[in-house]
């Protein structure tokens, strides 16, 4: 069955570090080889169109690893490169020990960006500047599990957008998450076969997925 729903039409962009307490957790190693120093522009990755999961969807998961989710603001590109919509997103991957550039095969697996009914309409929530003071909550089963403040961005929306036009043209029907929080041990939120997930924020549309374990070929 497909459900109704929306679907980015361009590249998703994911980025990393960018949130205050995760930057302190991985900072005391970002001095270690491979790259001798802390980043100083942005860190992204994609997530591929493979991994659109539309609000209301069953992502399966793998029996034998955990799968962690990460409540996630995103940033709809319009017409002029500017943002013109704002969405909620469930940015899921395979846990993992590695904070820059994981590989595609923790974050890219089918059904692992949710994403809500439809984006919402930056002039509808004041802007750029009416997302300063958001904070995003992520339940599972209607159990809260974590508040993501956007004030604890390392990159402000702004300084996000400013440092990405260096070196990248964002085009209409792209979308930029502007990143997510750990958790103090570090982690992620995880999830198993019989999850239900919704990511919600004031003025947007939730995100809700639920979650079983893959059928074996």
């Amino acid at each position: 069955m497909t459900l109704p729903g929306w679907a980015p039409s361009g590249t998703v962009y994911g980025t990393l570090l960018n949130f205050r307490g995760e930057w302190a957790q991985w900072q005391p190693r970002m001095n270690d080889k491979p790259y001798g120093a802390p980043p100083n522009a942005p860190v992204l990755y994609v997530k591929t169109a493979n991994t659109f999961a539309p609000h209301g969807a069953t992502v399966m998961v793998p029996e034998s690893e955990a799968v962690e989710v990460a409540a996630s603001l995103g940033l709809l590109i319009g017409a002029d490169g500017a943002p013109s919509h704002a969405l909620l997103a469930n940015d899921m991957s395979l846990a993992h020990d590695s904070y820059y550039r994981p590989p595609m095969k923790f974050r890219n697996r089918d059904g692992f960006l949710g994403l809500p009914l439809e984006p919402t309409p930056l002039s509808a929530l004041g802007g750029l500047d009416g997302l300063a003071g958001l904070e995003i909550e992520l339940r599972i089963h209607g159990v809260h599990k974590q508040t993501t403040a956007l004030r604890d961005l390392v990159r402000d929306i702004p300084t996000l957008l400013r440092d990405v036009s260096e070196f990248m043209t964002l085009r209409e029907g792209d979308v930029l998450l502007v990143g997510s929080e750990a958790l103090p041990d570090g982690t992620r939120p995880r999830v198993v076969a019989g999850d239900a997930v919704e990511i919600s924020a004031p003025g947007l549309k939730p995100a809700l997925q639920r979650f079983e374990h893959e059928v074996p070929a």
